[in-house]
């Protein structure tokens, strides 16, 4: 089967319209018409998981995160990155990135955190892309916990449910009360007053700033920073979802789902 039909069924989960202006989505490196017969998804695109997807003979990467944030200048493959490329190119392999249009898609990355976390009766946090059916999307979840639980219960809950070794809270008391929680995946800091806006008692989100944390606590909002990582959800979800397609099975076409740890951070 080609890559680009196999393309063209996810952008009607995820069109590439509901993306952000100028986030770097779609083909990466590549080509669109190839034939595929294996697909690895993956949240990020490093040099170990090119190896991962040359071990495994695949065609595809699918990721969440682009390949090509920032365009390279020259192509020294002294450069791990340009190395990187080289290697993909070498191996025929074609990369594809749904980023900020799969974190404003319905039932995509910010539900599947929200649904993770536990939230009931969620909306959307931001307003985006509106479609000719005149259906709003968006990035970012609001919705409440089952009950309400201090600031402390609910971050151990948070890490406890997304295996993590560690976490940061910016609050001005671990034992308030929470029920009401907003979340977005990957680096939300900078819509913290959106979340506060909607009523949100506590918003979590990605790779706050410093100064932006100071801000969320002058304003009275507590916010959770679980890290970019929690996004590695879209691994599992992804493959549920292609597995799930008659189009993947028609084609006898593989899934796999990216066994390398991509996250830049340990903690001590």
């Amino acid at each position: 089967m080609k890559i680009r039909t196999f393309i063209n069924e996810f952008e009607k989960f995820s069109p590439k319209e509901l993306a952000e202006p100028g986030d770097p989505i779609g083909l990466q490196i590549g080509d669109l018409n190839a034939e595929f017969s294996k697909v690895l998804v993956t949240l990020d695109v490093r040099p170990e998981v090119v190896t991962e997807a040359i071990e495994q003979h695949c065609d595809l990467i699918f990721a969440h995160h682009p390949a090509m944030f920032r365009s390279a200048h020259n192509l020294d493959l002294s450069v791990p990155q340009n190395k990187m490329y080289a290697e993909i190119l070498k191996h025929n392999i074609t990369v594809y990135a749904a980023h900020s249009n799969l974190d404003a898609a319905d039932n995509g990355m910010n539900d599947w955190l929200a649904e993770k976390i536990g939230l009931q009766h969620t909306e959307r946090l931001l307003d985006g892309y509106v479609d000719q059916n005149h259906h709003q999307f968006g990035m970012g979840r609001i919705g409440f916990l089952d009950q309400p639980m201090s600031v402390l219960t609910f971050a151990r809950l948070i890490k406890q449910r997304f295996e993590l070794q560690g976490l940061r809270i910016i609050t001005q008391d671990p034992q308030k009360e929470i029920s009401r929680v907003a979340v977005l995946g990957g680096d939300g800091g900078k819509y913290f007053k959106q979340a506060l806006k909607k009523g949100a008692d506590v918003y979590v989100t990605g790779d706050v700033y410093y100064h932006t944390g100071h801000d969320m606590l002058a304003a009275g909002l507590t916010a959770i920073d679980p890290g970019h990582n929690v996004e590695k959800i879209c691994i599992p979800k992804l493959a549920t979802l292609f597995r799930s397609w008659q189009l993947t099975t028609d084609n006898q076409i593989q899934v796999f789902e990216s066994q390398v740890d991509t996250n830049p951070f340990t903690f001590i």
